[in-house]
C-alpha cells in the first residue's frame, strides 16, 4: 500500500499505459480520478472503490483545471499527478507533415503535461510534497522511434521535466517523466495486431536485447515507484524502460556466444 491515502490524477486512463497505472495506483491505497477522451475511462474504474472516472482533452487548460479541482473537492486534495496522455500523429516524415498535425501533436503531448505542471503544482504544495510524471518515449532520446512531430513532442517533455524540477526547487513538488520503448498500447495496437495476423509477433521489440514488447503494467510498476515516496530522492530525471533498446547506436549486434552478421 506504498500510496495509502494519496490522490492520484492519471491522464490517458482509458487503455494501455495510464489505465494500467490508475488500477495499480488504487490497489496501491490511493484515490484516483482517472481521466481520458474515451468513454472506455470508464471500464478502466469498474470494480475500483476508490476510483472515478472523467471524460478530459489533456490538450485543454479548461479541462485540466476541472480535473484538478474534481480531485482536490472529491478527495480533499491532491498529491499525484501523472500526465500520461498522448498521440502519435502518424508516421509522415517531416516534407509529408502538415502545420496541423504538428498543432495538435504539440498540444496534446506538450502542452497537456506543462498545463498538468502549472494547475497541479499549486494545489500538490499544499500537501506540502508530492509527484508529478509524464510520459515521454525514446523517441525523444534520439530518432528512429517515432514521427518528426510525435519524437519533438516528447523531447520537449523531457525538457519540461527538468525545467520543471527546477522552477519548483524547495517546493516539495517532485517532477519526473517515463520513456517508454514498445509498450502494446492503444496507440501501438494497430502494428500488433498486423503482426500477429501476419505471423510476425516475434519480431515485435526485436530490436532491443530482451528481444520482446514491454507491457503497459511494466511501466506502472516504474510509474508507482517514481510517485511513491521510496523515490523522494529522484527528481527531474528521465527514466528509460526500453529492454535496453537505447543502450547501443545500431551496430552489428553480438549475440550471446557468438557474432550475428
Amino acid at each position: 500500500m506504498r500510496l495509502q491515502g494519496k490522490v492520484a490524477i492519471v491522464t490517458g486512463a482509458g487503455s494501455g499505459i495510464g489505465r494500467a497505472t490508475a488500477r495499480l495506483f488504487a490497489a496501491e491505497g490511493a484515490r484516483v480520478v482517472a481521466a481520458d477522451v474515451s468513454d472506455a475511462v470508464e471500464e478502466t474504474v469498474a470494480g475500483l472503490d476508490r476510483a472515478i472516472a472523467v471524460r478530459m482533452d489533456a490538450g485543454s487548460e479548461a479541462d485540466v483545471e476541472r480535473v484538478v479541482a474534481m480531485a482536490c473537492d472529491k478527495f480533499g486534495g491532491l498529491d499525484i499527478f501523472y500526465a500520461n496522455a498522448g498521440i502519435s500523429g502518424g508516421g509522415e516524415g517531416i516534407f509529408d507533415s502538415s502545420v496541423a498535425l504538428w498543432t495538435e501533436v504539440l498540444r496534446v503531448n506538450l502542452i497537456g503535461p506543462a498545463l498538468a505542471i502549472k494547475h497541479a503544482a499549486p494545489r500538490i504544495v499544499e500537501r506540502g510534497r508530492g509527484a508529478i510524471l509524464c510520459t515521454a518515449s525514446v523517441a525523444g532520446l534520439r530518432s528512429g522511434a517515432g514521427g518528426p512531430a510525435y519524437s519533438a513532442s516528447k523531447a520537449g517533455v523531457i525538457n519540461l521535466v527538468q525545467t520543471a524540477a527546477q522552477q519548483l526547487s524547495t517546493s516539495g513538488v517532485r517532477v519526473n517523466t517515463i520513456c517508454p520503448g514498445l509498450i502494446e498500447t492503444g496507440m501501438t495496437q494497430r502494428a500488433f495486431d498486423y503482426a500477429r495476423d501476419n505471423g510476425k509477433q516475434d519480431k515485435l521489440g526485436q530490436l532491443n536485447p530482451l528481444r520482446r514488447a514491454g507491457r503497459p503494467e511494466e511501466i506502472a510498476r516504474v510509474a508507482l515507484f517514481l510517485a511513491s515516496d521510496e523515490a523522494s530522492y529522484v527528481n527531474g530525471q528521465a527514466w528509460v524502460v526500453d529492454g535496453g533498446l537505447s543502450s547501443s547506436h545500431p551496430v552489428t549486434r553480438q549475440l550471446f556466444g557468438k557474432t550475428s552478421f
